[in-house]
Protein backbone atom coordinates (compact mmCIF):
# COMPACT_ATOMS: atom_id res chain seq x y z
CA UNK A 1 0.00 0.00 0.00
CA UNK A 2 1.06 3.20 -1.10
CA UNK A 3 1.80 6.03 1.85
CA UNK A 4 2.19 9.47 2.06
CA UNK A 5 4.20 11.34 4.60
CA UNK A 6 2.44 14.03 7.03
CA UNK A 7 4.10 17.28 8.26
CA UNK A 8 5.27 15.40 11.25
CA UNK A 9 7.28 12.64 9.14
CA UNK A 10 4.83 9.86 10.09
CA UNK A 11 3.73 7.59 7.34
CA UNK A 12 -0.51 7.24 6.08
CA UNK A 13 -1.19 4.75 3.32
CA UNK A 14 -3.24 6.69 0.78
CA UNK A 15 -6.19 4.08 0.70
CA UNK A 16 -7.69 3.12 4.05
CA UNK A 17 -10.52 1.63 5.03
CA UNK A 18 -13.90 3.68 6.17
CA UNK A 19 -15.99 2.17 8.81
CA UNK A 20 -18.65 4.67 8.85
CA UNK A 21 -22.80 3.78 8.46
CA UNK A 22 -21.57 0.32 9.07
CA UNK A 23 -23.56 -1.39 11.91
CA UNK A 24 -21.55 -2.31 15.07
CA UNK A 25 -22.60 -5.92 14.79
CA UNK A 26 -21.12 -6.19 11.21
CA UNK A 27 -18.16 -3.91 11.34
CA UNK A 28 -15.35 -6.25 12.70
CA UNK A 29 -15.71 -8.82 10.66
CA UNK A 30 -15.91 -5.85 7.96
CA UNK A 31 -12.48 -4.55 9.13
CA UNK A 32 -11.13 -8.59 8.87
CA UNK A 33 -11.68 -8.66 5.83
CA UNK A 34 -10.10 -5.48 4.93
CA UNK A 35 -7.00 -5.92 6.83
CA UNK A 36 -6.59 -9.64 5.19
CA UNK A 37 -7.00 -7.87 1.57
CA UNK A 38 -4.10 -5.81 2.20
CA UNK A 39 -5.44 -2.95 4.06
CA UNK A 40 -3.11 -0.87 7.04
CA UNK A 41 -5.60 2.40 7.42
CA UNK A 42 -8.90 2.01 9.26
CA UNK A 43 -10.61 5.02 9.72
CA UNK A 44 -13.65 5.18 12.63
CA UNK A 45 -14.96 8.01 14.76
CA UNK A 46 -16.45 8.53 18.56
CA UNK A 47 -19.72 9.16 16.61
CA UNK A 48 -19.62 5.90 14.44
CA UNK A 49 -20.54 3.82 17.27
CA UNK A 50 -18.35 0.81 16.44
CA UNK A 51 -14.74 1.76 17.77
CA UNK A 52 -15.11 -1.46 20.03
CA UNK A 53 -15.85 -3.34 17.11
CA UNK A 54 -12.93 -2.08 15.46
CA UNK A 55 -10.30 -2.93 18.01
CA UNK A 56 -11.71 -6.57 18.34
CA UNK A 57 -10.63 -6.71 14.27
CA UNK A 58 -7.27 -5.62 14.52
CA UNK A 59 -6.63 -7.72 17.75
CA UNK A 60 -8.04 -10.98 16.07
CA UNK A 61 -6.16 -10.09 12.70
CA UNK A 62 -2.98 -11.32 14.20
CA UNK A 63 -1.23 -8.35 12.84
CA UNK A 64 1.25 -6.32 14.65
CA UNK A 65 0.16 -3.00 16.21
CA UNK A 66 2.60 -1.17 14.05
CA UNK A 67 1.41 -2.10 10.97
CA UNK A 68 -1.84 -0.44 11.25
CA UNK A 69 -2.70 2.80 11.12
CA UNK A 70 -5.80 3.57 13.03
CA UNK A 71 -8.04 7.50 12.92
CA UNK A 72 -10.55 8.04 15.18
CA UNK A 73 -12.32 10.81 15.98
CA UNK A 74 -13.78 13.24 19.03
CA UNK A 75 -17.22 14.44 18.24
CA UNK A 76 -18.44 18.26 19.18
CA UNK A 77 -18.10 18.89 22.10
CA UNK A 78 -19.10 22.32 24.43
CA UNK A 79 -16.56 21.74 26.92
CA UNK A 80 -13.03 21.06 25.04
CA UNK A 81 -10.13 20.55 26.74
CA UNK A 82 -11.34 18.27 29.61
CA UNK A 83 -14.00 16.41 27.62
CA UNK A 84 -11.52 15.73 24.98
CA UNK A 85 -9.07 14.40 27.37
CA UNK A 86 -11.72 11.80 28.65
CA UNK A 87 -13.22 11.30 24.83
CA UNK A 88 -9.90 10.12 23.81
CA UNK A 89 -9.02 8.03 26.66
CA UNK A 90 -12.96 6.33 26.12
CA UNK A 91 -12.23 5.82 22.34
CA UNK A 92 -8.43 4.30 23.73
CA UNK A 93 -10.08 1.79 25.67
CA UNK A 94 -12.69 0.95 23.36
CA UNK A 95 -9.96 -0.03 20.75
CA UNK A 96 -7.91 -1.81 23.32
CA UNK A 97 -4.92 0.55 22.20
CA UNK A 98 -2.16 1.93 23.84
CA UNK A 99 -1.96 4.93 21.25
CA UNK A 100 -3.82 6.06 17.98
CA UNK A 101 -2.03 7.18 14.83
CA UNK A 102 -4.64 10.02 13.54
CA UNK A 103 -6.92 11.75 16.26
CA UNK A 104 -9.31 14.12 14.75
CA UNK A 105 -11.88 17.30 15.55
CA UNK A 106 -14.79 15.75 13.40
CA UNK A 107 -16.64 18.94 13.03
CA UNK A 108 -15.15 22.57 13.24
CA UNK A 109 -17.82 24.01 16.22
CA UNK A 110 -18.35 23.57 19.70
CA UNK A 111 -14.87 24.49 21.70
CA UNK A 112 -12.10 23.39 19.08
CA UNK A 113 -10.02 25.33 21.02
CA UNK A 114 -9.52 23.16 24.23
CA UNK A 115 -10.14 20.08 22.10
CA UNK A 116 -6.93 21.29 20.17
CA UNK A 117 -5.01 22.39 22.93
CA UNK A 118 -5.88 19.07 24.52
CA UNK A 119 -4.81 17.36 21.61
CA UNK A 120 -1.35 18.82 21.44
CA UNK A 121 -0.80 17.88 24.91
CA UNK A 122 -1.67 13.95 24.03
CA UNK A 123 0.47 14.07 20.90
CA UNK A 124 3.51 15.35 22.99
CA UNK A 125 2.42 13.12 25.29
CA UNK A 126 3.09 10.23 22.71
CA UNK A 127 -0.32 9.25 23.19
CA UNK A 128 -1.31 10.34 19.15
CA UNK A 129 0.63 9.93 16.29
CA UNK A 130 -0.75 13.13 14.58
CA UNK A 131 -3.41 15.27 15.02
CA UNK A 132 -6.19 16.48 12.57
CA UNK A 133 -9.12 17.95 11.46
CA UNK A 134 -12.66 17.15 9.64
CA UNK A 135 -14.97 19.11 7.60
CA UNK A 136 -12.75 22.63 8.30
CA UNK A 137 -12.62 24.93 5.49
CA UNK A 138 -9.78 27.28 4.96
CA UNK A 139 -10.80 30.14 7.27
CA UNK A 140 -11.33 27.79 10.04
CA UNK A 141 -7.84 25.83 9.60
CA UNK A 142 -6.13 28.99 9.32
CA UNK A 143 -7.53 30.47 12.88
CA UNK A 144 -6.81 27.24 14.60
CA UNK A 145 -2.86 27.76 12.74
CA UNK A 146 -2.61 31.10 14.01
CA UNK A 147 -3.20 30.27 17.28
CA UNK A 148 -1.71 26.93 17.69
CA UNK A 149 1.68 25.68 17.54
CA UNK A 150 0.90 22.34 15.91
CA UNK A 151 -0.23 22.71 12.21
CA UNK A 152 -3.40 19.78 11.45
CA UNK A 153 -1.36 16.79 9.72
CA UNK A 154 -4.62 16.15 7.70
CA UNK A 155 -8.05 17.87 6.90
CA UNK A 156 -10.89 14.83 6.36
CA UNK A 157 -13.70 16.49 3.81
CA UNK A 158 -16.22 16.04 1.29
CA UNK A 159 -14.42 14.84 -2.07
CA UNK A 160 -15.42 13.21 -4.81
CA UNK A 161 -15.77 14.33 -9.10
CA UNK A 162 -19.18 16.58 -8.46
CA UNK A 163 -17.47 18.76 -5.18
CA UNK A 164 -13.44 18.88 -6.98
CA UNK A 165 -11.98 21.00 -3.57
CA UNK A 166 -9.59 22.69 -6.00
CA UNK A 167 -9.44 25.53 -3.61
CA UNK A 168 -9.41 23.83 -0.31
CA UNK A 169 -6.73 21.16 -1.95
CA UNK A 170 -4.53 24.60 -2.85
CA UNK A 171 -4.97 25.24 1.14
CA UNK A 172 -3.55 22.25 2.18
CA UNK A 173 -0.86 21.92 -0.27
CA UNK A 174 0.38 24.89 0.56
CA UNK A 175 0.51 24.59 4.14
CA UNK A 176 1.76 20.85 4.65
CA UNK A 177 -1.77 19.42 5.54
CA UNK A 178 -3.03 15.92 3.75
CA UNK A 179 -6.28 16.18 2.65
CA UNK A 180 -8.52 13.00 2.90
CA UNK A 181 -11.65 12.37 1.22
CA UNK A 182 -14.64 11.41 2.62
CA UNK A 183 -18.01 10.41 0.39
CA UNK A 184 -15.42 9.29 -2.20
CA UNK A 185 -18.12 7.99 -4.73
CA UNK A 186 -20.53 10.37 -3.77
CA UNK A 187 -22.62 7.64 -2.21
CA UNK A 188 -23.59 6.87 -5.30
CA UNK A 189 -25.65 10.42 -5.93
CA UNK A 190 -25.88 11.66 -9.20
CA UNK A 191 -25.86 8.16 -10.88
CA UNK A 192 -21.63 8.42 -10.42
CA UNK A 193 -21.36 4.74 -11.54
CA UNK A 194 -23.39 4.97 -14.32
CA UNK A 195 -21.33 8.64 -15.19
CA UNK A 196 -20.56 8.84 -19.41
CA UNK A 197 -17.42 10.15 -18.81
CA UNK A 198 -16.30 8.07 -16.00
CA UNK A 199 -17.29 4.51 -17.60
CA UNK A 200 -15.76 6.03 -20.60
CA UNK A 201 -12.17 6.31 -18.94
CA UNK A 202 -12.83 2.99 -16.72
CA UNK A 203 -13.69 1.21 -19.80
CA UNK A 204 -9.86 2.56 -21.27
CA UNK A 205 -8.13 1.09 -18.74
CA UNK A 206 -10.07 -2.27 -17.82
CA UNK A 207 -10.82 -0.63 -14.47
CA UNK A 208 -14.02 -0.01 -12.61
CA UNK A 209 -15.49 3.21 -12.07
CA UNK A 210 -14.85 2.89 -8.48
CA UNK A 211 -10.99 2.28 -8.99
CA UNK A 212 -11.39 5.32 -11.67
CA UNK A 213 -12.58 7.80 -9.22
CA UNK A 214 -10.28 6.38 -6.14
CA UNK A 215 -6.57 6.89 -8.57
CA UNK A 216 -8.32 10.02 -9.72
CA UNK A 217 -8.54 11.24 -6.11
CA UNK A 218 -4.65 9.73 -5.33
CA UNK A 219 -3.06 11.48 -8.21
CA UNK A 220 -4.08 14.51 -7.12
CA UNK A 221 -2.47 13.73 -3.51
CA UNK A 222 -5.51 12.95 -1.79
CA UNK A 223 -5.79 9.73 0.13
CA UNK A 224 -8.99 8.06 0.60
CA UNK A 225 -11.02 5.70 3.20
CA UNK A 226 -13.69 4.27 0.88
CA UNK A 227 -16.64 2.01 2.43
CA UNK A 228 -17.78 -1.38 1.73
CA UNK A 229 -18.86 -4.52 3.30
CA UNK A 230 -18.64 -6.56 -0.08
CA UNK A 231 -15.29 -8.26 -0.09
CA UNK A 232 -14.96 -8.18 -3.80
CA UNK A 233 -15.39 -4.18 -3.94
CA UNK A 234 -12.73 -3.84 -0.81
CA UNK A 235 -10.21 -5.91 -2.81
CA UNK A 236 -11.22 -3.97 -6.16
CA UNK A 237 -10.86 -0.85 -4.49
CA UNK A 238 -7.16 -1.31 -3.23
CA UNK A 239 -6.32 -2.14 -6.65
CA UNK A 240 -5.89 1.25 -7.82
CA UNK A 241 -1.90 1.43 -8.41
CA UNK A 242 -1.52 -0.37 -11.76
CA UNK A 243 -2.37 2.43 -13.96
CA UNK A 244 -2.54 6.17 -14.22
CA UNK A 245 -4.59 8.74 -15.69
CA UNK A 246 -3.78 10.66 -18.70
CA UNK A 247 -3.80 14.70 -18.54
CA UNK A 248 -6.45 14.29 -20.94
CA UNK A 249 -8.60 12.40 -18.78
CA UNK A 250 -8.07 14.65 -15.83
CA UNK A 251 -9.08 17.41 -17.71
CA UNK A 252 -12.46 15.60 -18.64
CA UNK A 253 -12.74 14.55 -14.98
CA UNK A 254 -12.51 17.77 -13.90
CA UNK A 255 -15.75 19.14 -15.99
CA UNK A 256 -17.97 17.15 -13.95
CA UNK A 257 -16.79 19.38 -10.67
CA UNK A 258 -20.61 21.26 -9.37
CA UNK A 259 -18.91 23.32 -7.00
CA UNK A 260 -20.77 22.39 -3.89
CA UNK A 261 -21.74 19.47 -1.47
CA UNK A 262 -24.60 16.56 -2.48
CA UNK A 263 -24.65 16.33 1.41
CA UNK A 264 -25.34 19.84 3.26
CA UNK A 265 -23.56 22.43 3.56
CA UNK A 266 -20.97 23.13 7.40
CA UNK A 267 -21.97 26.61 7.08
CA UNK A 268 -25.64 26.39 6.88
CA UNK A 269 -27.02 27.83 10.47
CA UNK A 270 -29.60 25.10 10.97
CA UNK A 271 -26.95 22.15 9.62
CA UNK A 272 -24.74 23.77 12.31
CA UNK A 273 -27.46 23.39 14.78
CA UNK A 274 -28.79 19.72 14.40
CA UNK A 275 -25.05 18.15 14.05
CA UNK A 276 -24.19 20.00 17.61
CA UNK A 277 -27.29 18.66 19.36
CA UNK A 278 -27.54 14.88 17.78
CA UNK A 279 -25.52 12.73 20.30
CA UNK A 280 -25.89 14.49 23.33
Amino acid sequence: MKTIQLNNGVEMPMVGFGVYQIPAEATKQAVLNALHSGYRLIDTAQGYFNEEQVGQAIKESGMAREDIFVTTKQWIRGQGYEQTKQDFEQSLAKLGLDYIDLYLIHQPYGDVYGEWRAMEELYKAGKIRAIGVSNFYPDRLADLMAHFEIVPAVNQIETHPFYQREEELTFHQAHGIVQQSWASFAEGKNEIFSNPILTDIAQAHGKSVAQVILRWLNQRGIAVIPKSVTPSRVIENADIFDFTLSDEQLAKIATLDQGQSLFFSHRNPEMVKWLSEIYR
